[in-house]
């Protein structure tokens, strides 16, 4: 896709000045009634008015630097890029076809309709919270900036939410236009990683290492849960890599019940061995263990 700078022929860091420049020579160089032999020209204008409705406009401009051309066009229809844009403007600012645009631009650019109530634009943000926050959800506070107006306001984080997840707050976007409501606000969810515990949907896995002649007779280990610390039977016989099962302290769901925790048994095997118990271990394996 290309990009509204490379078809206005200009850097990121353009003026104001330096778009309206580059706009107006590419508009007189695309313009249709210079062009009536190539069919490619009037969608090459209309590439160039796009350009120029949305990086002429600070606030379009700093949403399509932040999100890139496929996120901006997910959050901007067509309508929306050319609200506000005089298609008849342009063309008498440069004299041609007596002001008026070509047949069928005047809808493309949304002429006749700037009157019409218009909603706002969404704004995207992002939320950071943490591991026990995410899976026991919890209330968030900050303050957004509407358009130069700060606004102190509130998000629930909803129980179990994972990484990636988006936030609506109705009606606290952009204000909208000619009496519309205002836009939507939502957050990306970031969940910061926790050193101990690990997701796996709505179950919570913990690591303890045990040693050989524990996991051979059975022990019992403290681990850590998100409702603090609880004791765990470790059978004898148990296997590495064996996941002994904590029944509904896992992540939090919406509809009240949770997940399990698992803790996963690693079996730690000595690397060297004194002489004496190299001597029991061949003991124990003349026995056949």
């Amino acid at each position: 896709m290309k990009s509204y700078y490379d078809t206005l022929g200009i850097t990121k860091t353009a003026s104001d000045d330096e778009i309206k420049k580059a706009f107006k020579k590419k508009a007189l160089q695309y313009h249709p009634d210079h062009n009536k032999n190539d069919p490619k020209a009037e969608e090459k204008f209309k590439d160039v008015n796009e350009a120029y409705a949305v990086l002429k406009d600070k606030d379009k401009r700093k949403q399509y630097d932040q999100f890139g051309a496929e996120g901006f066009k997910k959050r901007y229809t067509q309508e929306d890029i050319f609200q506000g844009f005089d298609a008849n403007e342009v063309f008498r600012n440069f004299g041609f076809g007596g002001g008026r645009p070509p047949s069928g631009f005047e809808e493309f650019f949304g002429g006749g309709r700037s009157q019409r109530p218009r909603k706002g634009q969404d704004m995207m943000s992002e939320i950071t919270v943490t591991f026990e926050e995410a899976a026991r959800g919890t209330d968030k506070s900050f303050t957004i900036d509407r358009g130069g107006r700060h606004e102190d306001t509130s998000v629930k984080v909803p129980p179990g939410i994972s990484q990636g997840k988006k936030l609506r707050l109705s009606g606290k976007g952009f204000p909208g236009s000619n009496g519309g409501p205002s836009g939507d606000l939502y957050f990306k969810v970031h969940v910061l990683p926790h050193p101990v515990f690990k997701r796996e949907g709505n179950d919570i896995v913990v690591e303890h290492t045990v040693n050989m002649t524990d996991a051979l007779l059975g022990t019992v280990i403290k681990v850590p849960t998100l409702e603090g610390e609880k004791q765990v039977k470790v059978p004898a016989g148990t296997q590495p890599l064996t996941r002994l099962r904590l029944r509904g302290l896992g992540i939090h769901r919406r509809s009240g019940d949770r997940g399990d925790q698992f803790v996963k048994i690693i079996v730690n095997l000595p690397k060297t061995l004194t002489p004496e118990q190299s001597e029991l271990i061949e003991s124990l394996k003349e026995q056949g263990l």
